[in-house]
């Protein structure tokens, strides 16, 4: 389970940064920057924040709810426009960089998921698997995640053919099957490989 030790390590105020939607064939990517107290951390919270993928979605709405309660977060996103024109690396780190540029507080150190920095103005630290090992970076999975997942849902009750408010933009045979039978939405990400194929 994740701990806070790496944040306590650094001193200050740490952010934990994580992102959801890389993988998808729709819809935009999302960066979640988290600010925690250690000192302010109900039991419930401290004990829930795991990676979000390793939890069910009731379960990661609950921690999302307690994480805006509780703590401090900033939301990014880059639209398809974005992921099309940068590609889904760059769009990932620009989502990153407007997660920290919206937490109301200025970090002092940053935790990212994973082994890319998105070029920050203040010390980073990437760590693979951060998710799964610092707190404050399981909270901003579960932020990232959720956000994402609301936008998708909101997103099907335009396009319900494609599945999207279970299977978030995924490409599922759902998703596939209504692509070659509908065409692309403007929210679908025309660079990726199974999308332009479908629409050969």
């Amino acid at each position: 389970m994740p701990d806070y030790s790496l944040e306590a390590s650094l001193g200050g105020t740490v952010a934990g940064i994580d992102e959801a939607g890389r993988g998808p064939w729709a819809g935009p990517v999302v960066a979640a920057a988290v600010v925690l107290d250690p000192l302010n951390l109900p039991r419930e919270l401290a004990a829930g924040l795991d990676d979000s993928k390793k939890l069910r979605r009731p379960v990661r709405e609950r921690l999302f709810e307690l994480v805006v309660t509780h703590a401090t977060a900033g939301i990014g996103e880059a639209s398809v426009a974005e992921i099309d024109a940068l590609n889904i690396l760059q769009a990932t780190l620009l989502a990153m960089r407007r997660a920290i540029d919206h937490l109301p507080v200025r970090p002092d150190h940053a935790i990212v998921d994973g082994n890319r920095a998105p070029g920050l103005d203040i010390p980073t630290r990437t760590v693979v698997g951060g998710d799964a090992l610092c707190l404050s970076v399981a909270a901003a999975s579960i932020v990232a995640k959720v956000t994402r997942d609301r936008i998708m849902a909101r997103l099907a009750a335009e396009f319900p053919v494609f599945g999207w408010s279970s299977n978030a933009g995924y490409g599922t045979k759902q998703h596939a099957a209504a692509l070659e039978t509908h065409g692309a939405t403007r929210h679908h990400r025309r660079s990726f490989a199974p999308v332009a194929k479908l629409l050969k």
